[in-house]
Parts: C-alpha cells; sequence; structure tokens
C-alpha cells in the first residue's frame, strides 16, 4: 500500500513552532472554545505525515479556531465524505479518519472502537508472527498510544463498564512487547511510557466497574514501570490515581501518603495544575480522616495551584482537569466531613460547569449532587437531580461506580418516599 502524502499546508500553518510547541497552542485554543482535545507533538507529527487525513470534528472546530475562514481543504485535509470509513496506511493500521463521539457520531464511534481502536492494538500484534525478540518499532508505540487515547475518550463520554477485559488484552499485548520484543532505546523509552499509561487506564477502568483489587494492581504495575524507566510523569499519574482508589475502597491514611508520594514525584514536571489535581486527591484522604483542617489546608492549596493555570508542562492525561472536576472532588471532600451543605453547593456548580459531550462525568457530579442533597435534607431538589442522572445511565453512560452513588443517594431518599417527586425517582431506578 503507498505510503501517504504529508500535508505540506499544514507544516507551513505550523511555521516556526517545534511540534510540542503547536500541539501545546492547539490545546490552549481547545480550551478557549469549551473542547478538549489530547494532542501532543506525535499527533502534529501524524497530521503533517499524512496519516490522519481527516480530523475528528473536535479538532476539526479548534483547528478553525485557530485559523478563522479556512476550510479542511486549506488545511490539508480530504473532505470528511472521502475518508470516512476508509483505512489509511498509518501505523497499526489506524483508521486515517479520527472519529469523535458526538452524539451524531455515536453509533460510529462505538463501533470503530471495538474495530479500529483499542482492539487495533491486539489485532496488530496477534497477525504479526509470534517469536521472541521480533523488532518493535515506532509503529508499535503509536498503537499502544493511541488506545490509551481511545480508551480514555470512551470512558469520558460512556464510563468504564463493558470495556474493561478488552483493554485488560491490550495491555497484556504491550507488555508482551516490551518482554520478548527487540528495539531501541528511544522505542523503549516510548513503549515503557505507553505501556504504563495504559496500566493506568485499565487500573480506572477496573476501578470506576468496582474491581477495586484488580485495579489496585494494574496501579502497582504502572509503578513498577516507572520506576524502571525513572519516569517521574508516569510515577505521578500512577500515584494519583492510587490515592483516589484508596479513597474510594475506604483506606483515607493510605491514601494521603499516595497523594503525598504523587506530589513528591511530580514536583520537578512544572504543572500548576497537576499538583492541584494532587493536592485534592490529599484533601479526599484527609477528610476520610476527618481531619477537617488539613483537609481545607489542601483544598486551599489546590485551588490557588489551580488560579494559576494550565501550561505547556501540564501531562495529556488531565484534558480532564477543569473547574466542573475541581468543583466535584471539592464536593466529595465536603461530603466526607459530613459538611453536605457546601458539597451541595460545589457539586452543583460541578453539574453547571461541565461539558454536556462529557457524560459520565455529567451523571457523576449529578449523583453527587443527588447524595449531597438527600443528606442535606432537601428531597425534592434530590429527587430532580437524580432523575437527570438516570436519564443519561443505561442510554450514554455505563459506570458501576456513579450507579453505587445514585444507590447510596437513594437509600437517603428512602424515608421521604411519600414524597411524590421521590416515589417516582425510587420507582425509576427499580429501589
Amino acid at each position: 500500500m503507498a505510503s501517504p502524502s504529508p500535508n505540506t499546508a499544514f507544516r507551513q500553518l505550523r511555521g516556526g513552532l517545534s511540534p510540542g510547541e503547536f500541539a501545546a497552542a492547539v490545546r490552549r485554543a481547545a480550551r478557549e472554545i469549551g473542547e478538549q482535545v489530547s494532542c501532543d507533538a506525535r499527533y502534529v507529527g501524524r497530521v503533517e505525515s499524512g496519516e490522519i487525513r481527516c480530523p475528528n470534528y473536535a479538532y476539526e472546530r479548534v483547528f478553525r479556531h485557530m485559523f478563522p475562514g479556512r476550510t479542511l481543504g486549506d488545511l490539508g485535509f480530504e473532505p470528511r465524505e472521502a475518508v470516512r470509513g476508509r483505512r489509511g496506511a498509518g501505523a497499526g493500521g489506524q483508521p486515517a479518519y479520527e472519529f469523535s463521539d458526538t452524539d451524531e457520531e455515536s453509533d460510529v464511534l462505538r463501533r470503530v472502537f471495538m474495530t479500529g481502536g483499542p482492539a487495533a492494538v491486539v489485532t496488530t500484534v496477534a497477525t504479526r508472527p509470534e517469536k521472541s525478540g521480533r523488532r518493535v518499532g515506532a509503529s508499535d508505540v503509536h498503537a499502544v498510544e493511541e488506545a490509551v487515547r481511545r480508551i480514555r475518550l470512551h470512558d469520558d463520554r460512556h464510563g468504564a463498564d463493558g470495556l474493561y477485559r478488552q483493554a485488560g488484552q491490550q495491555l497484556r499485548t504491550a507488555y508482551r512487547l516490551l518482554d520478548e520484543g527487540s528495539y531501541s532505546q528511544s522505542v523503549a523509552d516510548g513503549l515503557h511510557a505507553g505501556a504504563g499509561e495504559l496500566a493506568i487506564s485499565v487500573g480506572w477502568l477496573a476501578h470506576d466497574s468496582g474491581r477495586f483489587t484488580d485495579a489496585r494492581s494494574y496501579y502497582a504495575e504502572a509503578l513498577a514501570t516507572a520506576r524502571m524507566a525513572a519516569d517521574p510523569a508516569l510515577e505521578a499519574h500512577a500515584f494519583c490515581n492510587a490515592a483516589f482508589l484508596a479513597r474510594d475502597a475506604g483506606h483515607p491514611r493510605e491514601a494521603v501518603r499516595a497523594a503525598q508520594a504523587a506530589q513528591h514525584a511530580a514536583r520537578r514536571l512544572g504543572s500548576a495544575r497537576l499538583m492541584s489535581l494532587l493536592a485534592l486527591r490529599e484533601a479526599g484522604g484527609r477528610a476520610g480522616l476527618g481531619d477537617r483542617r488539613a483537609c481545607e489546608q489542601a483544598l486551599s492549596r489546590a485551588q490557588s495551584l489551580f488560579g494559576r493555570g494550565p501550561c505547556d508542562a501540564d501531562p495529556e492525561w488531565m484534558s480532564f482537569f477543569g473547574e466542573a472536576e475541581l468543583a466535584g472532588l471539592e464536593a466529595q471532600s465536603w461530603a466526607a466531613l459530613g459538611d453536605h451543605r457546601r458539597a451541595a453547593e460545589q457539586a452543583r456548580r460541578a453539574v453547571g460547569l461541565q461539558d454536556p459531550h462529557f457524560a459520565r462525568n455529567t451523571a457523576l457530579y449529578g449523583a453527587q449532587l443527588t447524595g449531597d442533597l438527600a443528606a442535606a435534607g432537601r428531597p425534592d431538589e434530590a429527587a430532580a437531580a437524580g432523575g437527570r442522572v438516570l436519564d443519561l445511565l443505561g442510554s450514554r453512560v455505563h459506570s458501576t461506580r456513579i450507579r453505587s452513588m445514585l444507590d447510596g443517594a437513594a437509600r437517603g431518599l428512602r424515608p421521604y418516599r411519600r414524597e411524590a417527586a421521590v416515589a417516582d425517582f425510587l420507582l425509576r431506578g427499580s429501589w
């Protein structure tokens, strides 16, 4: 199959910026219009090489914002209808068309996700000769990285249920490449980073679907990979997720220790937003210990760090962390401290700030709000908030974690079952 033609028009638009600098500019432009894209230097390289012949809708909106008045053709891309459904000659058999999951495309994404997205990592390796020592190259690294991106996108939009086992198979494939392949040092670095991030993604899918023991194992695997590769960014990410898991599993002291370890690993990475998230992880553990003063200090630190704004050093995986997530995590800390009035205020703020395209987080914050309102003795408002979450669950969002949160809120509403709004909500949810 012929190699793709380079996108020289896009390269000219980059001008004197490095691929990394241009990727940072893309992420900034996305934030300006409320979009979330995980653009990095590798993505820019794939566009300029012609591997991506047409961007997904999110990237198209960002590019049009950056270059007003230009069409996709002006940017060097092919018409969407010309590439939809076709496969390019890019690494790992990835589709030349990058799919996005807006409402109009949700069915398309699900098909591509299972056949050309995460599953492509497994398919790519499985169709090659199964022999120890085969040469592993950049295409394998790209396949692992693409799997991580697609898992994150699918989880943001729909939640973890139904994806966990398939993602675990991809992770085993990635580690088999590390164990059995031969590769250069640069490829080794990319594989370690990609496999570690994939382990964290699979761990999160386990966490979100209630498999805490499995999640702990995957996070430990990612941490071991980070230590072996001397990768502080990966180490900080692994400890960050481990802290979140420990909090949810009822081990607040462990959550504090993991959050502190993450902050230690991240201290030289230069990302205030990352340090803000890690302070929130610590706050969650402090709240679980009932240490209000230390929790408030961690929350104050998180808000101050968040206020410094985004920067080029922010990790790609943190695209979810905006004002809505900040408010949502603060709500969870106040709830753990028993201050349900303040928790409800922050949860309501999180729901209002969340981009509706990210249905999973909209449902998550809504479930938090439902529980906080129920605990604050505001049953009618709680039932209304819970009803909106039920609208998302089952149709667009599949998350055991969110369903469990709603179950807890429903238990808090049972004493009010004689009120019509509450009765309707409990009946809808089969409680």
